[in-house]
């Protein structure tokens, strides 16, 4: 299936930068809250992420990430994730965050 450059302009990718992250034990699947931060226009925004087998929060604080910026809030338990942080899945399906190889600034948009 091809997409018109519009469909793909519509999906909002931005990068920033991990701020805080915890635990996140109350999630049916062991998963890591985040807190992002995208620059001032956007601002921070969190999230939970399924990606315990490659990451702790300690290590993430710092670390930029994509992520879209522009899907609806989806409670997840007693958390509001707002942002879809983006990964790869690896050969048994286990998430590997994307991000850039060198830094840039928050909330610059993927295109």
């Amino acid at each position: 299936m091809t997409i018109a450059y519009d469909d793909f302009a519509r999906v909002d990718v931005r990068v920033g930068t991990v701020r805080r992250a915890a635990p996140f034990p109350e999630a049916r699947k062991l998963s890591i809250k985040l807190w992002v931060d995208f620059g001032p226009t956007i601002g921070e925004k969190k999230t939970s992420a399924q990606i315990t087998k490659y990451y702790r929060p300690e290590a993430l604080v710092g670390r930029q990430v994509a992520a879209v910026v522009n899907f609806p809030p989806k409670q997840i338990g007693k958390f509001l994730s707002e942002v879809l942080v983006l990964g790869f899945p690896d050969t048994d399906g286990a998430v590997v965050l994307i991000g850039p190889d060198r830094p840039v600034p928050d909330g610059g948009k993927l295109f």
